[in-house]
This record gives C-alpha cells, sequence and structure tokens, in this order.
C-alpha cells in the first residue's frame, strides 16, 4: 500500500502554477465516513461525483473492499483543504462535486488506484472519465 501511496503523495504536494482552480469552492474534509461521501468541519456532506462504490452497508455490500476504498480515501482526504467543483445536490441533501487536492483530481485518483468504478451514467459530464 505505502508502495502505491509514494507518486501519489508526490503528485499531490507540489500544486500546479496554473490557477484554474480558483474559482472553485475550498472546504476542509474533517473525514469520509462512505467510500463515496465525505463531511467538512462545517458540515456540509459532499457525494464524490462520477464514481461507483462498493456498499459497507446493506444486501449487496461487500465490507472488505469497501473498508479498504474508505481508508485510501481517508488517508487522501481526512483533515486536509481542498478545492470543491460542486455540481449538483442528491436525494440525500449531499452536495455532489468533484473534489481536487493541489489542483488533483481526487476521483480520478481513486478510479486509477483501483478502489472505485466510474458511474457509466454520469461519465459523460467529465473528461477524465472517457480517457
Amino acid at each position: 500500500m505505502k508502495r502505491l501511496l509514494l507518486p501519489l503523495r508526490a503528485a499531490l504536494a507540489f500544486p500546479a502554477s496554473e490557477s484554474a482552480f480558483a474559482s472553485f469552492s475550498n472546504v476542509f474534509i474533517k473525514d469520509c465516513y462512505e467510500n463515496d461521501s465525505c463531511s467538512t468541519l462545517r458540515g456540509e456532506k459532499i457525494r464524490l461525483a462520477c464514481i461507483d462504490t462498493q456498499e459497507l452497508k446493506g444486501w449487496d455490500a461487500d465490507s472488505v473492499p469497501a473498508k479498504e476504498a474508505r481508508d485510501f480515501v481517508n488517508k487522501l482526504l481526512a483533515n486536509e483543504k481542498v478545492s470543491i467543483k460542486g455540481i449538483t445536490y442528491d436525494l440525500c441533501r449531499r452536495t455532489v462535486g468533484e473534489l481536487f487536492k493541489n489542483e488533483v483530481n481526487i476521483q480520478e485518483i481513486i478510479v486509477e488506484k483501483g478502489y472505485r468504478k466510474i458511474y457509466k451514467k454520469y461519465a459523460h459530464q467529465f473528461e477524465w472519465s472517457k480517457k
């Protein structure tokens, strides 16, 4: 696991020089309580857009990979300031959006590392998901 995180940490440590993300909102992530949902210090709930995750609970749950994915996301985001590109709100009143840490797309990293897959129903909205 540490070997997988080293290139990621290097990429996240050095932000890109352009500030194309200046118009996005900045939030401080408290923790990620599910595979695809995080909460901010202010109590806002955020649903990571365009990714389909293994459920932690329910009839189709698979807790081992679900917990591994949640732990990975927490290592990336918990207690960190991130930028969010809000897209909409879901039925649970969570903000649905793309998260960026040092201008690196978090959803793209999560998919590349194999912890999630692209949610095909919404993939057309995101250029990175078409690669």
